[in-house]
């Protein structure tokens, strides 16, 4: 391709509204054009870097025996009340309706209709196991679209879905889904982690998240650098030291504490206690389904809730903070006087059912400090085990850097940013359950199939590739999603005999079966090396003053290394490094 002829429309300036750095080079260099807020255009650059995504895609699936389908991107609202989702998703998803008044979404994943297919379609354990999967378009109502590719509304994904007849084929099949990330991870480029993931509203007994590190990323990482335990911070735990309790009272005290509101305010209060010592109370309101219920969650002072190991815990879909008047209805008192003490009763009296949990490094703990449910006073010298009646303990606090590792015992976390390009689930029966997906068994007998959902975003993919992969002048693409595998620049094109062993060479690498970008533009050769190294293709070829004497120059966009290679030697020098690793 001559570039003269091809539509590259590079920017020498960063965009004003792009924040992070893939977002500003992928504009820059005519990669990608925004349409609308969260939706972009591939341009011709962008869709050859997202064919060669989806190529690698076809490749590792093929290779574990998966099967494409094509499915569409217009749902009726049935299949999704089916399973629960048409309520559950909430504001995420697109929701129209056709003439006739029938409700429809787009397709934000295709658990529902790869499930109906298999509802319809298998029959028996004999036809499983099952691997299928798509590359398809998926929409998603973004809040707050941001940053690039990384946040979109509409977006491309490889989604497969797996049928099993037990949990012990889901496990094998999980297996080869995992490894099979692995590879494609590594085919592009890109440094990842697989962590400990929550399953959110997809479902399921276990997930795994594939994670890029970058300071762009969205989520925040938990890693062990000793042992190599990853988690996202929304299932991370980590190894709390014991605190040894002095003996107590025989019973709480309550005791005055006016202007008290935080748990600073009664670490500074005269006969207050350290943050370690305090029991902090939030009430919350869950949803599960139509139903809300009243929480009352116990952390230790100095630790901070994670909302969603909340969710999850107490197994509901969503979670928000009492409001002020909810909780004086059920408590009497107002938020930084708030205790578990007595709470049942409280709720009982005022007809509010009430579950109380707790945090798990609460457990045991004695001569406590908390509030008494009554403003402006506190409770001290409280026993947990004897003064307060909690239902259920799980691990609610989010870990922090420094803080030991829970799997081995020399090692100290870090947290960290990255970004998601990965997610596999053990879906289990959670679909089929519910959208009456079954198979007779070698007994004859049936059973609900046993199913797995796993996914990656084509845009993700690239966004990781440039976040990790660039420099102050632009992208260093991985040699296996660069748009050419090189680039053959004419320093000045009205020079005869230069542009003649650039149109030669040209021609020869082509027949080597590279892909050739020829920049044959009347542009001055500092213009062509800037363009050239901002859009990263691995290897520019230099046809310059030296070409008269069979010379070219040979630059590694990665190395930034300038080496002369005589112009005979040349394709056969980049047929094979651009057939090496990445």
């Amino acid at each position: 391709m001559r570039w003269s002829q091809y539509f590259i429309p590079t920017l020498r300036e960063d965009p004003a509204d792009a924040e992070v750095i893939s977002h500003k080079l992928l504009l820059r260099a005519g990669v990608i054009r925004q349409l609308s807020a969260g939706i972009y255009s591939y341009l011709p650059l962008g869709q050859k870097i997202a064919l060669k995504v989806m190529q690698i895609l076809r490749e590792e699936m093929n290779a574990i025996g998966g099967q494409e389908f094509y499915l569409p991107a217009l749902h009726p609202a049935e299949l999704w009340q089916e399973s629960g989702r048409w309520q559950a998703i909430g504001d995420d998803m697109f929701r129209l309706k056709d003439r006739k008044g029938s409700d429809l979404c787009l397709g934000m994943t295709h658990e529902e209709v790869f499930t109906s297919i298999a509802r319809n379609e298998l029959r028996s354990y004999k036809q499983l196991p099952q691997v299928w999967y798509q590359i398809q378009i998926k929409f998603r109502d973004e809040a707050r679209p941001k940053s690039g590719l990384m946040r979109l509304r509409t977006f491309i994904m490889k989604d497969a879905y797996t049928f099993d007849i037990d949990r012990a084929g889901l496990d094998v099949s999980f297996a080869h889904q995992r490894e099979a990330y692995k590879r494609i991870f590594s085919r592009c480029g890109i440094q990842f982690l697989i962590v400990e993931a929550s399953s959110g509203a997809m479902g399921g007994s276990e997930s795994n998240e594939f994670m890029a590190r970058t300071p762009a990323g969205e989520d925040l990482i938990v890693n062990c650098a000793s042992c190599g335990y990853a988690a996202n911070l929304e299932k991370a735990t980590s190894r709390v030291p014991t605190i040894e309790d002095q003996s107590g009272p025989a019973g709480p005290e309550e005791f005055p504490t006016p202007g008290v509101r935080t748990i600073e305010d009664l670490t500074t209060f005269p006969g207050g206690a350290e943050a370690s010592r305090q029991i902090k109370s939030l009430v919350f309101v869950a949803t599960e389904g139509d139903e809300n219920r009243t929480v009352l969650v116990l952390m230790r002072g100095d630790h901070q809730l994670h909302e969603t190991k909340l969710a999850d815990g107490i197994r509901a879909t969503a979670v928000r903070p009492a409001h002020p008047e909810e909780i004086r209805d059920l408590l009497g008192a107002s938020p930084g006087s708030l205790g578990g003490v007595g709470a049942k009763e409280k709720a009982k009296a005022a007809k509010i059912e009430l579950k109380i949990v707790a945090d798990s490094s609460l457990k045991s703990r004695s001569n406590m400090t908390t509030g008494a449910n009554k403003d402006d006073h506190h409770l001290r010298g409280v026993d947990i085990a004897r003064d307060i009646q909690v239902d259920e303990w799980l691990d609610l606090r989010t870990v922090e850097s420094g803080e030991g590792c829970p799997r081995c015992e020399i090692g100290t976390l870090e947290v960290f940013k990255g970004m998601e390009i990965g997610h596999i689930f053990k879906l289990g029966t959670k679909y089929s359950e519910s959208m009456g997906a079954t198979v007779l068994n070698q007994d004859g007998r049936p059973v609900p199939i046993v199913m797995g959902s796993y996914g990656i975003g084509v845009e993700r993919i690239i966004t990781a590739a440039v976040e990790q992969r660039h420099d102050d002048d632009g992208i260093i693409w991985p040699k296996s999603l660069a748009p050419f595998d090189v680039v053959v620049t004419i320093t000045n094109i009205k020079q005869d005999a230069v542009r003649e062993a650039g149109e030669k060479l040209y021609g020869d690498l082509q027949r080597a079966g590279l892909d050739v970008l020829l920049d044959d533009r009347d542009e001055r050769a500092g213009v062509k090396f800037k363009d050239a190294d901002l859009i990263g293709i691995p290897y520019r070829i230099t046809i310059g003053k030296k070409a008269p004497d069979g010379i070219v120059e040979l630059f590694d966009r990665q190395t930034k290394a300038n080496t002369d290679v005589k112009l005979s030697e040349v394709v056969a020098h980049v047929q094979k490094l651009a057939l090496s690793c990445i």
